[in-house]
């Protein structure tokens, strides 16, 4: 069934504004963390318990904060690569009740685009 607009605006069928079911809550952070080899990256776990990953190189930083991260709002996942001389670097974050799957597929994608120099 397809409802046409009176005026201006837009159609729509029944079907296209059914509810959906989306992926809530935190999940599993080892889904972020089994993506790093002790190889290429160091993990340090501090006093508060949250987790610390730094390649061997300095560049690529991910932090999570399982409680927030001090002086944040929230912020639960922290990613950074360092940038160059001639390129910038850039930070993405992530709150607390990110699902690990999505912060999973970020790091995913950032580390496939990473190469040895």
């Amino acid at each position: 069934m397809t409802a046409a607009p009176q005026g201006p605006g837009f159609s729509t069928s029944v079907e296209a504004l059914r509810l959906r079911e989306w992926l809530l809550g935190p999940g599993q952070a080892t889904l972020v963390m089994d993506q790093f080899s002790a190889d290429d990256f160091h993990l340090v776990v501090d006093d508060r318990a949250d987790v610390h990953v730094n390649s061997k190189d300095g560049r690529f930083y991910l932090g999570w904060f399982p409680l927030g991260r001090p002086g944040t709002d929230g912020e639960g996942w922290k990613i950074a690569v360092t940038g160059t001389a001639k390129v910038r670097g850039y930070q993405i974050s992530f709150d607390t009740e990110t699902p690990a799957d999505v912060v999973a597929a970020a790091v995913a994608r950032v580390l496939e685009t990473s190469q040895r120099v």
